[in-house]
């Protein structure tokens, strides 16, 4: 096969005219027939790469998945599996890799390294150091993916420690998750060989990193956008740096992927080959990926577009393979629907999530807009007949957090302010990371419907009214994902999206914020099966103070 146009040569930053020959999967040379670029001919460049994405927050098993990825010009992603990890351990992870190879999208999958996030909270599963050492021992896992439990890492836990000695062993890369990690601690946490951190939200913090020897992951995916605060970092430290989405719905991803954060760098004139690099060249050098940068004898993973203004995606390529075409779409493949899940838990009742008052003062989270990190208040208990309840007016409502592995489940109950809702309830198993069930609501009694109607589904995402009317998205693998068509799961997921902001909220990706809610790793007061977390104390706290 051979194709003319404006090669993009991001190693030597050159664009010449050519000639790209191809044979099977690799290229076999490279004609040049120009110095410089060619008018009105299109452009073929690398193909790109998500430098740090967790598949299951798109909400579609990895097969559909990859047809979605590789129409916005995504050649390869660098993935860990550690979401449908803590619902199924190592059932789940072997899932991803065996589901992912029905697709040409390059998957590059880590061993999850924090399985649970933290010991304050109930997952499906726990991948402990024998099991990380077996998983990383494999040919098809690439690296030890992000070390979430910094506070091990500093503190010098043995079993964290273990791990990252087998990857380093193996001389895997180690990922990191260091959100307002700073100083000392910063220094201590890098020295055991963790090298990268996507978690970074301002400037100086990101700087102090680069400085002490880590790359920086610029993230800009549904609820996390970092991209406005960083963005300098790619012309100052150009090596440095590299793109993710990390956690993308899929309306967002049906809009973009790392070509939509390649246009918004465009837009903020960055030098080019710089933020091309930071998609390409970085990551493939940085993990030693079999991708692209068109040289002689590369796999033949390229993109064309129509002009390097617009960046539009005229088609795709994966070893050789036209696997995306404008005109025609994506490649289809065959969906491999064997369904996998763990849900193990009873309806529950009004009582299950009542609060008896204890004091006149409770700790309340405020969730913030397209950030992943709460801040916290302490503030006045709203009280009916002896119990704290939600009040509408104030944008104070009460959060469920329920565990969905065991019949005699634990249960946390707080208060959120943020998500604006005037009436009903909205709930989900997508509550990273351990994915428990997961509810806000105006009212017990809505909340209660809400929950119910997840744990009749087995999983997924309802949003209640209040007066009978549910909207619901059904998950049936892990309660985290769907095999359905991504542009379908798309219009469902804007369905669902249209519903909640008619019931009040305002929030950019209400879903996905929720979702975080139960995080405990990233500040500040979070909520668990266990009940309120402190990440800062990186200890539990009382509602009522």
């Amino acid at each position: 096969m051979k194709l003319n146009g404006n090669i993009v040569d991001v190693v030597n930053k050159q664009i010449f005219y050519g000639t790209l020959i191809i044979e099977g999967k690799r290229i076999v040379d490279i004609v040049k027939k120009g110095t410089n670029p060619k008018e009105k001919e299109s452009f073929i460049l690398p193909g790109l790469i998500d430098s740090h994405v967790h598949i299951e927050s798109s909400m579609l098993i990895p097969q559909r998945f990859a047809e979605l990825a590789v129409k916005n010009g995504t050649v390869a992603v660098v993935s860990d599996p550690h979401e449908i990890a803590n619902v199924l351990g190592e059932e789940g992870v072997l899932f991803m890799i065996e589901n992912s190879k029905k697709s040409y999208l390059k998957f590059y999958f880590g061993v999850p390294s924090c399985v649970p996030a933290t010991n304050f909270e109930t997952s499906g599963a726990v991948l402990d150091s024998k099991i990380v050492k077996k998983l990383l021992a494999r040919n098809d896992l690439f690296f030890l993916a992000e070390m979430m439990n910094y506070p091990g890492v500093i503190n010098e836990d043995s079993e964290v420690l273990k791990k990252i000695e087998f990857a380093k062993k193996l001389n895997k890369k180690i990922d990191g998750h260091a959100p307002g990690l700073r100083g000392d601690d910063l220094k201590k946490y890098i020295k055991f060989g963790i090298d990268t951190d996507h978690e970074a939200f301002s400037l100086e913090e990101a700087e102090e990193k680069i400085k002490l020897g880590m790359k920086i992951i610029i993230r800009e995916g549904s609820a996390a956008k970092n991209f406005d605060e960083l963005y300098p970092l790619i012309d100052k430290y150009p090596d440095k740096v590299m793109l993710c989405t990390d956690d993308s719905h899929p309306d967002d991803l049906l809009k973009g992927h790392i070509n939509k954060i390649i246009k918004k760098g465009l837009s903020k004139n960055l030098n080019f080959f710089n933020i091309l690099r930071a998609a390409t060249l970085n990551p493939k050098l940085h993990y030693n990926l079999d991708t692209c940068l068109l040289r002689i004898g590369d796999p033949a993973d390229f993109i064309i577009v129509d002009n390097l203004g617009n960046f539009n995606i005229i088609a795709t390529f994966i070893n050789g393979v036209k696997v995306y075409d404008y005109k025609q779409g994506s490649i289809d493949t065959e969906v491999q629907k064997k369904p996998i899940n763990k849900f193990n838990i009873d309806f529950i009742t009004i009582e299950d999530i009542r609060v008896k008052k204890d004091s006149e003062k409770i700790r309340v989270i405020i969730a913030q807009d397209k950030q992943l990190i709460t801040d916290v208040s302490i503030t006045n208990a709203t009280v009916d007949d002896d119990f704290v309840v939600s009040d509408v007016k104030r944008d104070i409502l009460k959060i469920v957090v329920i565990n969905r592995y065991n019949r005699r489940a634990n249960l946390g109950i707080g208060f959120i302010k943020g998500f604006g809702l005037k009436r009903g309830a909205i709930a989900s198993t997508i509550a990273h990371d351990s994915h428990n069930i997961i509810a806000i609501g105006c009212s017990d009694n809505e909340i209660v419907n809400a929950v119910n109607k997840i744990i009749e589904m087995q999983g997924g995402i309802v949003v209640y009214d209040g007066d009978n009317n549910y909207l619901s998205l059904k998950l049936n693998y892990g309660g985290l994902m769907t095999d359905i068509d991504g542009a379908l799961l798309s219009s469902k997921y804007k369905e669902l999206k249209n519903f909640i902001n008619k019931l009040g909220s305002k929030l950019n990706s209400p879903f996905m914020t929720l979702s975080f809610m139960a995080l405990p790793v990233i500040p500040k007061l979070k909520i668990t099966d266990f009940g309120l977390f402190d990440s800062e104390k990186f200890k539990k706290v009382d509602l009522f103070v």
